[in-house]
């Protein structure tokens, strides 16, 4: 009767150091994904970036038309890193729009000088109060909005070569 009493603690231990195993072997998961996918964008007036660049609005979204929301920085360098691919999916038919975050126009100014403005319209977000409404987690961020204003995929991170066919294929399927 005392023998199997020994052996619960020892049996505790081990289910726990089990537990543990179980989940150093899973793939670690650092992003936090939007709560908004499959939700209309929410209602956002945002002034222009930079001089001569169009605003962008909420409003902007419902024509019909899918776009890539492209949530970006010019102090990141994540962003700066996937402007070439930015500008592959312009080439590839995509309208891409962004959101510039905690950022001054004169630092977009330049950054779009630098790396290239495939951008249709920016708007700035200097206090992240619209990136906090769409659940991003970072930048750089890269958001598929249907023509209804739906968010129907969410990229998090930069965006590799690799990517831009699957967002182009994400794009297409939102049309």
């Amino acid at each position: 009767m005392i023998g199997w009493r020994l052996w619960l603690p020892l049996l505790a231990v081990a289910l726990l150091l089990g537990l543990f195993a179980l989940q150093l072997g899973r793939p670690k998961d650092d992003f936090v994904r939007s709560a908004l996918i499959g939700q209309p964008l929410p209602p956002f007036r945002l002034e222009p970036a930079v001089p001569g660049q169009p605003a962008l609005a909420s409003t902007d979204f419902a024509d019909g038309r899918p776009r890539l929301l492209n949530v970006f920085a010019s102090w990141c360098v994540p962003c700066a890193a996937e402007a070439p691919q930015l500008t592959a999916l312009k080439a590839g038919g995509a309208e891409i729009v962004a959101v510039a975050i905690r950022d001054k126009p004169a630092d977009v100014a330049v950054f779009l000088a630098r790396y290239g403005n495939p951008f249709s319209r920016i708007g700035g977000d200097p206090y992240s109060q619209l990136q906090i409404a769409l659940g991003s987690s970072g930048v750089p961020e890269t958001f598929v909005i249907d023509g209804q204003g739906v968010i129907r995929h969410q990229h998090i991170g930069d965006i590799r070569a690799a990517d831009v066919p699957r967002l182009l294929e994400e794009l297409r399927d939102a049309g």
